[in-house]
């Protein structure tokens, strides 16, 4: 089985609990999901199976969330599983909530949450925050491409926000920060992924939906739809240089492209000067 499954993870459960109902159900070990999802988040989780967990690599990892953040307190996770910590009374209006989230468009800093699986020192930030241990969380930059207001709810003091972002953008740092610069804090009470890469909300299945293996291959994604590389259809002397590790020449511009013959992979390579040379090869 060689593919990918557009899989919409379900609140209550993680990421690694997808692919071990997978595992049971198509007997295959060789399966990784792309993109963690905590476990109250839902929506989008890119699965490959079988070979095409070597192709992880050379998905598009940008993602798009909508979340929902309640402001009048803040959380140790900043999130809606996390203790209380900061409590505020003031009201704010749609108007604070746009004008605010101006700030964290394009390139930012941004403190990931003290409870996530961030390594730091050689341990998990969890681990630190689980045992009361002080650590200083190193900033790092995100991209925000789009972010704005989808609903708000004047009196729950509630906003429902669109997020397109790079990989490794933590929304529930954004729900806390957006809290503090506004005063009120704030913490994230519901999130989904709508988009990771290629792979949408729209037409992603649920696990429901996926009781026997057949239900699995009929659902399964072959690669070449959502790598966005140029495809080269090549010979059978070329494949069977390819196969054996040998370097081909092609009339490709420099960079990754994919080998192709009769519609399925052959190899995922870089060209250089017209010569290609295999880093990974299907068989």
């Amino acid at each position: 089985m060689f593919g990918f499954l557009n899989i919409y993870k379900p609140n209550g459960i993680t990421s690694h609990d997808v692919v071990a109902v997978l595992r049971r159900i198509t007997k295959i070990k060789q399966i990784g999901h792309t993109g963690t999802l905590d476990p109250f988040a839902e929506g989008v989780l890119p699965v490959c199976m079988g070979k095409a967990t070597r192709l992880i690599e050379y998905l598009k990892d940008d993602k798009a969330y909508i979340g929902t953040i309640q402001f009048g307190k803040s959380t140790t996770t900043y999130d809606i599983e996390g203790e209380a910590v900061n409590f505020s009374d003031k009201q704010i209006l749609l108007h604070e909530v746009k004008n605010c989230l101006h700030s964290f468009e394009g390139e930012i800093e941004q403190i990931p949450p003290v409870y996530s699986a961030i390594k730091v020192k050689g341990k998990k930030l969890y681990e630190y925050a689980r045992t009361g241990e002080n650590i200083e969380v190193p900033k790092r930059k995100v991209l925000i491409d789009k972010i704005n207001v989808l609903n708000f709810d004047t009196e729950k003091q509630q906003a429902e926000i669109y997020i397109s972002c790079s990989k490794g953008t933590y929304i529930r740092s954004i729900a806390n920060d957006l809290g503090e610069k506004l005063g009120v804090y704030g913490h994230l009470i519901k999130l989904v992924r709508v988009k990771a890469g290629n792979f949408n909300i729209d037409n992603a299945i649920t696990l429901e939906n996926i009781k026997t293996i057949d239900d699995v291959a009929k659902n399964l994604i072959y690669p070449t739809e959502y790598l966005n590389y140029p495809k080269y259809s090549i010979s059978d002397s070329e494949k069977n240089l390819i196969i054996n590790g040998a370097k081909i020449n092609i009339n490709a511009p420099d960079g990754i492209c994919i080998l192709i013959f009769f519609g399925k992979i052959i190899s995922v390579g870089e060209c250089n000067d017209k010569i290609f040379i295999p880093k990974k090869v299907f068989i």
